[in-house]
C-alpha cells in the first residue's frame, strides 16, 4: 500500500484517498506506485511554487508541464554522468494525465471546484473515430472533452521483437530462470505481471492434466488474477484463461526447476519466479527485478528490449501465421477485439517485399 506524505512526513489526506480509490478499483500495486509518485510530484511542485493544488489554473498547470520536461532528472547510479537526463514530452504528458485524474477525483468529493476541472478540458470533434466506436445517431459521440494542457507529440507506435532478437535475448540470459521467463512470455504473449504472479499450481505441462483436476489437454499454463501475491504482481485481466505452451517452453521450465532445486531457500515459495542469486533468496521476483534484467539484456544486445515487447512479438507472429483474430484475442486475454489493433506490426521485411512486388510488376509490364 502506498501513501503520500509532505516534507514533515504528514499524510496528505486527499492524495492518500486518491490512492485508496485506485485500490478500490482493483488497480495493480505497480499502477498505484506510479500514480503515487506522479501525484506527489505535482503536490511538491505546487507547495514549492506557492500554488493551491486544488485551485490550479491553466497557466499554472502549463508551467508544471514545462517544468517536468525542462528540469534535469536525478542522476542514476553512484557515478555522476556528464550528460543530463530529461523527461520526454510524452512522459510529461503522462504525469499531467495522472494529475487530471487526481483533480477529477477531488472534484467528486468537493475538494476541487467544478469550474477548475472544466477549464482544464475543452471540447474536440472527432473527424476520424477509433475502430468500433459508435458515433451515435446524430454524431453526438464525436464530440469529446480533451486535456487543455499537454504537449502535442507524434505517436511512437508499439515496439516489438523479431524472432532473431528473441533468440539473442535467450542466449544472453545468464541463468535458466531468466531463459524460462523470456521463452514463456515470447511463446504465450503474457504480460509481465501475469508471469510474475504465476504459482506452481498454474503450470500444467503434462500431456494429460486430468490427474491434477484440469480437463485441458496438452501442456499449458493458467493465468489468474490474485490480489495477495507477495511481490505485488497482478494480472491485468479479470477473466482467467489458459494458454498452451510448446515443447521448447517445457524444456526451459525443466531446466529452471533443476536450477531452482539447488537453492534450498526457494523450496518454500509456491511462486514460479523467485530470487535465486541476489536480493532475498527465495522471495518472489518483483517488477523492479524484471526491469533490471531487461535493462541489462537490452544494453548487451544493443537493441531495446522490454517485457511488453515480447507480448507484441507473440501477437504479431500469431496473426502473420494466419491464426484467427478471435483466437489471438483469447490468447492475449483482451475483452475487446479492437485492443488487438496496436499489436499488428509491419516489419522491414514486409515493407521491402511490398515495394519489390510492385517494382516487379512494373518491370514485367515494360
Amino acid at each position: 500500500m502506498w501513501v503520500i506524505v509532505d516534507r514533515e512526513y504528514r499524510l496528505h489526506s486527499e492524495g492518500c484517498a486518491f490512492l485508496s480509490g485506485l485500490r478500490s478499483l482493483d488497480r495493480s500495486p505497480n499502477t498505484e506506485r506510479v500514480y503515487a509518485g506522479r501525484t506527489a510530484l505535482y503536490l511538491s511542485y505546487c507547495a514549492a511554487a506557492g500554488l493551491n493544488w486544488s485551485h490550479i489554473s491553466v497557466p499554472a498547470l502549463t508551467g508544471f508541464l514545462h517544468w517536468l520536461a525542462e528540469t534535469p532528472l536525478a542522476p542514476r547510479g553512484r557515478k555522476p554522468k556528464l550528460q543530463r537526463r530529461y523527461r520526454s514530452e510524452s512522459s510529461a504528458n503522462a504525469v499531467v494525465t495522472t494529475v487530471y485524474e487526481f483533480l477529477r477525483f477531488g472534484g467528486r468529493y468537493g475538494w476541487v471546484p467544478t469550474e477548475v476541472i472544466d477549464r482544464l478540458t475543452e471540447p474536440k470533434f472527432l473527424r476520424f473515430l477509433p475502430p468500433g466506436m459508435d458515433p451515435g445517431e446524430n454524431d453526438q459521440h464525436r464530440t469529446v472533452r480533451t486535456k487543455t494542457v499537454r504537449y502535442r507529440v507524434a505517436e511512437a507506435g508499439y515496439e516489438w521483437l523479431a524472432t532473431d532478437q528473441v533468440e539473442v535475448l535467450l542466449r544472453l540470459a545468464r541463468n535458466a530462470r531468466d531463459r524460462f521467463l523470456i521463452g514463456l512470455m515470447s511463446c504465450t504473449g503474457m504480460r509481465i505481471g501475469e508471469a510474475l504472479g504465476m504459482r506452481r499450481e498454474d503450470v500444467h505441462l503434462l500431456s494429460d492434466s486430468r490427474a491434477l483436476g484440469c480437463q485441458i489437454r496438452g501442456p499449458h499454463v493458467h493465468v489468474l488474477r490474485r490480489r495477495r501475491n507477495t511481490n505485488g504482481a497482478l494480472a491485468k485481466t479479470l477473466h482467467p484463461r489458459s494458454i498452451p505452451v510448446t515443447a521448447d517452453v517445457v524444456g526451459l521450465y525443466a531446466e529452471a526447476q533443476f536450477e531452482r532445486d539447488k537453492v534450498p531457500a526457494a523450496a518454500e515459495s509456491d511462486m514460479v519466479f523467485v530470487n535465486l542469486f541476489r536480493g532475498t533468496v527465495g522471495r518472489a521476483m518483483t517488477y523492479s527485478s524484471a526491469k533490471d534484467l531487461f535493462d541489462r539484456l537490452s544494453a548487451e544486445a544493443g537493441f531495446a528490449a522490454r517485457p511488453h515487447m515480447l507480448r507484441h512479438a507473440a501477437a504479431t507472429q500469431w496473426i502473420r501465421s494466419g491464426v484467427d483474430r478471435d483466437v489471438v484475442q483469447a490468447l492475449l486475454g483482451h475483452v475487446s477485439a479492437s485492443s488487438m489493433n496496436p499489436y499488428l506490426h509491419a516489419s522491414d521485411t514486409d515493407k521491402r517485399a511490398a515495394i519489390e512486388r510492385v517494382a516487379a510488376r512494373h518491370e514485367d509490364a515494360q
